[in-house]
């Protein structure tokens, strides 16, 4: 059995972008690891766990991840104008990738992990802490033994004919339909298209663990709601799939359709 060891920005974003490879994974008995960077808040620590992390652990649960670590970086928030740093932490953003490296590959040696999971080099949609993710994870995995590195991401095409439509129907602005344009990674780089279908009813038990986002004001909490409201079938037929790059590899020899076998160089 393998170790997959899934590093992730933010709690949420466990099961919003590999919920489904890392219940299967679970499923099929081989041990999961969920490490976030951050615990999603942007103050001051409490001494208390926060919501978030809180949320995290119980959407692990339901996805039955084995282990659950928080980095020990704050969230660095959407707000550009939040440079500085809350008392005695660090903004995720803001910390030396190869300080916030050599912390995630510490618990790569402890869990021998044998796959990482991390983003793609947009950091998907661009967060700044989504980049720093990609930035600190191929660091890690080349400071380590693990044997396959897989950047989570989004075909960009499909996004980006919806917003194109979304946008001539006036229900987006053409400003998120110009960021978009080089979000993600185009279908043609992508190596990995996991089918995660048989998790649909995993995948919705671990997204309502997320109560603070779901009924938030976050650009994604209205989505969450459908979600949610979905039929299983439904929610498998439409979030049943998870797409992965592995850097290095050749996306002509076709998409491989497990995380656990590597495509021909």
């Amino acid at each position: 059995m393998a170790t997959v060891v899934a590093f992730h920005a933010h709690p949420d974003d466990e099961v919003l972008m590999t919920g489904g490879t890392l219940a299967g994974a679970a499923s099929e008995g081989h041990r999961v690891v969920i490490v976030t960077a951050t615990d999603g808040n942007t103050g001051e620590a409490t001494g208390q766990e926060p919501l978030r992390m809180r949320e995290l652990r119980a959407s692990a649960a339901a996805l039955g991840v084995h282990r659950v670590v928080h980095l020990g970086y704050a969230d660095s928030g959407r707000d550009r104008s939040m440079l500085s740093d809350p008392p005695g932490r660090v903004r995720f953003a803001r910390v030396d990738p190869d300080e916030a490296a050599e912390r995630l590959a510490e618990i790569l040696r402890a869990e021998r992990a044998d796959v990482l999971l991390s983003y793609d080099v947009n950091g998907g949609y661009g967060h700044r802490d989504h980049v720093k993710v990609h930035e600190v994870g191929r660091r890690a995995a080349a400071r380590t033994s693990v044997a396959l590195l897989l950047e989570a991401t989004l075909p960009r095409e499909p996004i980006v004919r919806a917003l194109r439509l979304a946008c001539r129907l006036g229900l987006v602005p053409l400003e998120t339909l110009e960021a978009f344009r080089g979000a993600y990674t185009p279908r043609a780089a992508i190596t990995h298209r996991i089918d995660t279908r048989h998790a649909a009813r995993r995948r919705q038990a671990a997204l309502a663990a997320h109560q603070s986002q779901i009924h938030g004001t976050g650009r994604i909490a209205p989505l969450m709601r459908f979600a949610l409201r979905l039929p299983a079938p439904l929610f498998g037929l439409l979030w049943g799939r998870e797409w992965y790059v592995e850097p290095g590899a050749t996306p002509a020899y076709g998409l491989r359709s497990s995380i656990f076998t590597e495509p021909p160089r």
